[in-house]
């Protein structure tokens, strides 16, 4: 999956063959201005004015109190980005804005439409970052508000997720006990909740998380199976033979390897005999023949964390130090770019049949000299 210059006749094909297009002018002016208007539609409200019903340019300029001509100007765009249909009674919605960018779409992402804005100021990071290496401390840059669109557009991206990830996530035999760290939202925990019935799970995350995404959770309806736990995965006690899954999502990339396989270490002794971590999040590419969305995001990453992404091999590793089994690692076809890595705690049994053998002398493969 990526985003590029398309054409649209034979002509166009063969300029674009022969470079003879200015390509970068497109994936620059012409990208940053669909993007601009995409937001800007969805921020200004004009998809929602929309939703009922066809209308004019000027019944929705008077509905999101904006400027009729320059209103007619946003919905013309909108339309040659087919976000919009002109019909005689008016503009109109189409599939697409009206699956994916009203608020109350069971699809929506509105809600990451408008943090788009906040990212858009990260981005302009990136020369400053390339320069000095030095990238974004981006949690503590936003305000109050800011963590509010952070979580409700985390959870907009995570929505369409949750089937494929609860379905391919490995599972012990009658999970009751899940630790969702960094889940600020929950909605992941909730998805495995509502698949394994007698399974609770706790969110850990930190207060200024937990302050917007608390109401979230309670929109689920969970009840006691599902609650959140304010405090910090880096530094507080997870616990001893206490979790049957640990699930840590979209979290490694905020840190560094130290701090990654302490938390590691710490998951694994928290874990019951027999019990799951699964690490998620986007991969570092391996090289530069990777997808252009995978090698996009890494830059994003970068610019933006602590340590940016890292590798499937690396997470194993992480796991294996902590004396668990990594599984078979699971590429995500919802969310390109994104794997999971997953290791189990070996059972009691073969805790102490390992334990046992590493205590044995071991014989010296040296034959005595007589």
């Amino acid at each position: 999956m990526k985003l590029g210059v398309i054409s649209e006749n034979l002509l166009e094909r063969l300029l674009l063959a022969t470079n003879l297009v200015p390509r970068p002018i497109f994936d620059t002016q012409v990208a940053l201005m669909l993007a601009r208007t995409v937001m800007a539609g969805t921020k200004l409200g004009i998809f929602e004015a929309l939703a009922p019903g066809p209308l004019t340019a000027v019944e929705i300029a008077a509905q999101c109190q904006t400027d009729p001509h320059a209103t007619i100007k946003l919905l013309n765009a909108l339309v040659g980005a087919q976000y919009l249909r002109m019909k005689k009674d008016g503009y109109t919605l189409t599939s697409l804005s009206r699956k994916w960018l009203l608020r109350d779409s069971p699809r929506s992402i509105y809600d990451k439409m408008l943090f788009h804005f906040t990212e858009w100021e990260w981005i302009e990071h990136y020369e400053e970052y390339v320069r000095t290496g030095i990238p974004l401390k981006i949690h503590a840059m936003l305000s109050d508000d800011g963590w509010g669109i952070y979580q409700r557009a985390m959870r907009a991206v995570t929505r369409f997720q949750t089937f494929e990830v609860v379905w391919r996530t490995p599972m012990p035999k009658n999970p009751h006990a899940m630790l969702d760290v960094g889940g600020a939202h929950g909605l992941f925990s909730v998805a495995f909740c509502r698949r394994y019935r007698q399974l609770r799970a706790v969110v850990l995350d930190i207060p200024e998380a937990v302050k917007h995404a608390a109401p979230m959770l309670a929109n689920e309806g969970m009840g006691d199976r599902v609650v959140h736990r304010v405090g910090n995965a880096l530094t507080d006690d997870l616990g001893i033979n206490e979790w049957d899954l640990i699930f840590i999502s979209q979290f490694a990339h905020h840190c560094d390897e130290a701090t990654n396989r302490d938390l590691v270490k710490r998951a694994a002794r928290a874990l019951r005999p027999g019990g799951v971590l699964a690490i998620q999040d986007m991969l570092r590419p391996s090289s530069a023949k990777e997808p252009m969305l995978v090698l996009l995001t890494d830059l994003y990453f970068a610019n933006t964390s602590q340590s940016g992404s890292w590798s499937l091999a690396e997470i194993a590793d992480w796991q294996r130090a902590a004396g668990l089994q990594p599984l078979r690692p699971t590429r995500f076809r919802s969310l390109p770019g994104a794997s999971q890595q997953a290791a189990m705690k070996p059972a009691l049994k073969a805790q102490q049949q390992r334990r046992a053998k590493d205590s044995k002398p071991r014989r010296s493969g040296k034959k005595l000299q007589r």
